[in-house]
């Protein structure tokens, strides 16, 4: 029997003992003051937290040419601590130097607040006032608050062609905005692209935005696309726009690119032979995991490898549940003990399979107890990461079990027991994988934990359909046991050992039936 506990994001800062969550801000501006005298101002926004009584720069936004309404498309991310009053400022500058110096650009407004009153309301507009209080002029702040809940990240690799032509003696200078339907109905920008100079056929640089951020998690709503000339004064042409979903645009695959016409509507409505202004090619689109944030630091408490004063954690649960029952069924009670999705010193390159008790040529553990103890033992001493491949796991037992078929007695069965927070990156190598395993002496238990979609765990495990590896080929039984921790959590842990072992005698009884081997105690019919 092989234990393996998954884990999949580098080490970062230790956080506050109640941290919640991570929320994305999106700022927008209305009615700025104008302070250029032969143009508009070029704001842009500076977020500052307080601690101990003073204000300390978090982070900015980029500067929006000669406008006095900016959508800004940097957003502020910053982690909300629930039990905390987390004091914020919002000042906006328009910006007349390059300096980073703030006292250098002309100061439009500020509003202060607390964090907890954005992510309560969810969106707040409140006016913008001078240093002495009094109201900067009719300019106005947006402020709307997306807590970063869900880890999916989208990556997107986008080109044009034949874009129409806006500038008078040269082509055009492309870029892309990205926009989502608001809770109140009106399109909120999400992301802006870069701005590539003189070229109709522009290529953009591929770039990765939070999915939570660009769709709200939900592949399927519409967002719309627009197409800009840009103009070093504001004024940015519109060249064209389309509708879209994430859905649409993961149908755009390596080497088979999707493309959408880019559409004027008012040219459309004049010109009778109008067909579009131009091309947009989706080159590339796929939706993965951010591995920077799956389980955390393992100091952290609101990682779920924190160990609590009591001195568990869900891995931990689940390791004494489920093995307590199974060591009985093993006379030497000694286990390999198997992590995977982490980078291990002393270089930190990343490992899908080594020994959690860093000895590669003898990874058993005496019993539950020692896994325990040596799953505890190297946390503080590996950096959790991506990607977390599962197949080298399987393959890893699936070597055993086939070596035991060898043998003369043949009566050896293996367990791999897989905890894991959800992520699969491999789908279809573990498919392969345990498809190709279903036809030796094992069985594979998953046992989820945190709050995760488990989607591909219910996939693997067989119950409605057999499973199937990308190829077709078909698992010659169900040889997968899915249970996610969270339905247990207050249960007693009999109740957890007893969902996870059901199938477990019948996959036994059923691979022996099948390979016409008797119990070792009873003689052939």
């Amino acid at each position: 029997m092989a234990y393996t506990m998954g884990a999949s994001s580098p080490a970062g800062p230790i956080g506050s003992q109640y941290c919640v969550c991570k929320v994305e801000l999106s700022v927008c501006g209305q009615n700025l003051l104008d302070r250029d005298v032969t143009s508009k101002s070029d704001p842009f926004c500076v977020l500052f937290t307080e601690n101990n009584g003073k204000w300390y720069e978090f982070d900015r936004t980029e500067t929006a040419i000669n406008n006095l309404n900016p959508a800004f498309a940097k957003k502020f991310v910053i982690d909300y601590h629930f039990e905390e009053v987390q004091k914020l400022k919002f000042a906006l500058f328009d910006q007349d130097k390059s300096s980073l110096q703030l006292d250098e650009h002309d100061f439009l407004g500020q509003f202060s607040c607390t964090l907890g009153m954005i992510v309560s309301s969810k969106k707040i507009t409140r006016p913008l006032v001078l240093v002495n209080e009094k109201p900067a002029g009719k300019g106005l702040i947006t402020i709307t608050a997306q807590e970063l809940s869900d880890n999916r990240v989208i990556t997107m690799s986008m080109a044009g062609r034949k874009l129409d032509k806006k500038d008078l003696f040269g082509k055009s200078d492309p870029f892309l905005e990205f926009y989502k339907p608001g809770d109140d109905g009106k399109w909120m920008l999400v992301h802006r692209t870069e701005v590539i100079k003189y070229t109709l056929d522009p290529v953009w640089k591929p770039f990765t935005v939070p999915l939570v951020s660009l769709c709200d998690g939900d592949l399927e709503k519409p967002l719309q696309v627009m197409c800009y000339d840009y103009d070093n004064d504001g004024g940015h042409d519109f060249i064209g726009e389309f509708q879209t979903s994430v859905v649409k645009m993961c149908e755009a695959r390596e080497g088979v690119p999707l493309e959408v016409e880019c559409i004027n509507p008012k040219k459309q409505k004049k010109k009778k032979n109008y067909k579009n202004s131009g091309i947009i090619i989706i080159r590339s689109c796929k939706v993965g995991i951010d591995f920077t944030a799956s389980n955390g630091n393992p100091r952290d408490p609101s990682s779920l490898h924190y160990i609590n004063p009591m001195g568990t954690n869900e891995y931990l649960a689940a390791i004494w549940a489920v093995g307590q029952i199974i060591q009985d069924y093993d006379t030497d009670k000694m286990f390999p003990a198997l992590g995977f999705g982490a980078q291990l010193p002393p270089d930190w390159k990343v490992s899908h399979e080594f020994a959690i008790n860093f000895n590669p040529t003898n990874p058993f553990c005496s019993g539950v107890e020692g896994i325990a103890q040596a799953y505890s033992a190297c946390l503080p001493h590996i950096r959790f990461y991506g990607p977390t491949n599962f197949s080298p796991i399987v393959n890893h037992v699936a070597r055993f079990a086939a070596h035991a078929t060898e043998q003369q007695s043949a009566m050896q069965y293996f367990i791999l027991l897989i905890i894991t927070d959800g992520v699969i990156s491999d789908m279809d190598e573990t498919r392969h994988a345990v498809v190709q395993a279903s036809k030796l002496p094992m069985s594979i238990i998953i046992v989820g934990v945190g709050n995760a979609d488990f989607a591909a765990m219910e996939f693997l495990d067989g119950d409605t359909r057999a499973l199937r590896s990308h190829t077709g080929e078909e698992a010659a039984r169900d040889i997968v046991q899915f249970v996610p921790f969270r339905e247990f959590r207050n249960a007693p842990k009999e109740t957890l050992a007893k969902a996870v072992l059901a199938e477990l005698p019948q996959q036994v009884v059923q691979y022996f039936k099948h390979k016409n081997l008797p119990p070792s105690s009873c003689e052939p019919a």
